[in-house]
């Protein structure tokens, strides 16, 4: 006995929206926080102006500068993960291994605003690499399958209803010209 395409789709969405429930509501939190990191300096800090738009400040200078942050807790250059230079702000924004930001004057070294980064650790929660290169692959990819399987089998789902509708619509008027007739 052959299974129906509208049974099939109706347990494929449930079944799917089970499966997919807990990454899923990971994906949507995250990405609501991370739609926002630029209106909300809890995610991810404002960036601050610098005296001048001209980068005057050498990399032992803005080390030195960083290093003076007890947050940072840099030692040197292996505690860093990246630099941002904003030379149209006048800003460096040094992101520290531990997430901390420390931004500094491009132009005085002087550090102007130091402040905690979760926006790395969101990003990392909603792709899934801050549980594993593993989890990102193997959970996260395939819950995203499964979504856009849910969103095939939704759409038809939505469509049943009203495709019945219009075929009853036809099958009466059908009815009625051969009645007239």
């Amino acid at each position: 006995m052959a299974i129906s395409w509208n049974r099939w789709s109706r347990k494929l969405h449930r079944w799917g929206a089970v499966l997919t429930c807990l990454p899923l509501l990971l994906v949507i939190g995250s990405g609501l926080l991370l739609q926002i990191k630029k209106q909300s300096s809890w995610v991810q800090p404002a960036t601050v102006k610098g005296v001048g738009k001209v980068p005057e400040l050498e990399w032992e200078q803005l080390l030195q500068s960083v290093i003076a942050v007890p947050e940072s807790e840099v030692l040197s250059w292996e505690d860093i993960d990246r630099v941002d230079v904003r030379p149209g702000k006048g800003i460096a924004k040094v992101q520290c291994q531990n997430r901390w930001e420390v931004q500094v004057d491009l132009q005085t070294s002087e550090v102007r605003a130091v402040n905690y980064r979760r926006s790395d650790l969101i990003e990392s929660l909603h792709d899934g690499s801050f549980f594993s290169d593993a989890a990102k692959l193997w959970v996260f990819f395939p819950n995203g399958l499964v979504l856009l399987g849910l969103w095939f089998t939704g759409v038809y789902l939505w469509w049943l209803p009203i495709g019945a509708k219009r075929k009853k619509k036809r099958r009466m008027a059908n009815q009625e010209a051969k009645t007239v007739a």
